[in-house]
């Protein structure tokens, strides 16, 4: 399947899809996603409900890759994929059949890129800018509006298909919502591990500051779909709350987004807060 990004500012809901055959693990992945076939025909790369991670894992996907699809960051398309809890019964891997077994219902599927190579960051010198500053800075600032730590050179979550650049895995974003308090109450906390983020050195505060007054407005107007995603079974006993709690939270830290771009850019830098 191609993997269109949105249009800037506009999402539909999930729209949804049946497993009908477990293909192949993803072991790259802590989570252990696996390769699915669905009865549209297509192939899926799904998160497991199941999996270590939990639910939360699967908000953090569903918030996160429609907001960025929606700013019009090239994120693969997003479906929500029904897991019949026999589809593991062929697997002869014991894992993979606890796994599935344990993620019966709603589960995040997202468009699988066949071909899709590592992303590098490396070029030679004579060949100018190893990537697209005005791009590298709106996917800083995006990753630190959501406070997604799990974008590093390590582990960069970025892929290299058909000349683009595509932004992959965000189930680590918002990953203070695993904590005791309220996310919101949360969204202008120092994050210092942001400054290890894969891209920080193609762009400056400039740049943050720019990408920051391009994408606000469709960010904004984004999140109350964006919050919708998720299905409320992911949401625990109060879906309403945890709701506007993700949308408070992407509120202050859009409204705020000068402390980061200080904390990322300058020596020492913190948000307030």
């Amino acid at each position: 399947m191609s993997a269109p990004t949105a249009s800037p500012g506009a999402l539909a809901p999930l729209p949804p899809t049946r497993a009908t055959r477990y293909v192949t693990p993803l072991r790259e992945g802590g989570s252990l996603p696996g390769l699915v076939e669905g009865d549209d025909l297509g192939t899926w790369v799904v998160k497991f409900r199941g999996a270590g991670q939990g639910p939360g894992a699967l908000v953090a996907e569903a918030v996160a890759g429609e907001l960025g699809r929606a700013a019009g960051l090239p994120i693969p398309e997003l479906r929500l994929i029904e897991i019949p809890a026999e589809l593991g019964h062929a697997e002869p891997d014991p894992e993979i059949q606890e796994l599935i077994e344990a993620s019966p219902g709603l589960n995040l599927a997202m468009d699988f890129l066949p071909g899709a190579l590592p992303f590098t960051l490396d070029a030679p010198a004579a060949e100018g800018p190893a990537f697209d500053p005005a791009l590298a800075a709106e996917i800083v600032l995006f990753d630190a509006l959501i406070t997604n730590i799990d974008r590093t050179p390590r582990n960069p979550n970025l892929l290299t298909w058909h000349g683009r650049t595509w932004l992959i895995d965000h189930g680590a974003a918002f990953f203070r919502q695993h904590g005791e308090r309220p996310l919101a109450e949360t969204a202008l906390a120092p994050t210092p591990i942001l400054r290890d983020h894969v891209l920080l050195p193609a762009t400056d505060a400039a740049g943050l500051a720019a990408a920051g007054e391009r994408l606000a407005g469709p960010l904004a107007a984004a999140i109350p779909a964006a919050v919708a995603a998720p299905p409320d079974e992911w949401l625990g006993p109060d879906p309403a709350a945890r709701r506007e709690d993700f949308a408070a939270f992407l509120r202050r830290r859009l409204e705020g987004r000068d402390g980061f771009i200080a904390e990322l850019t300058e020596p020492g830098g913190e948000a307030d807060g």
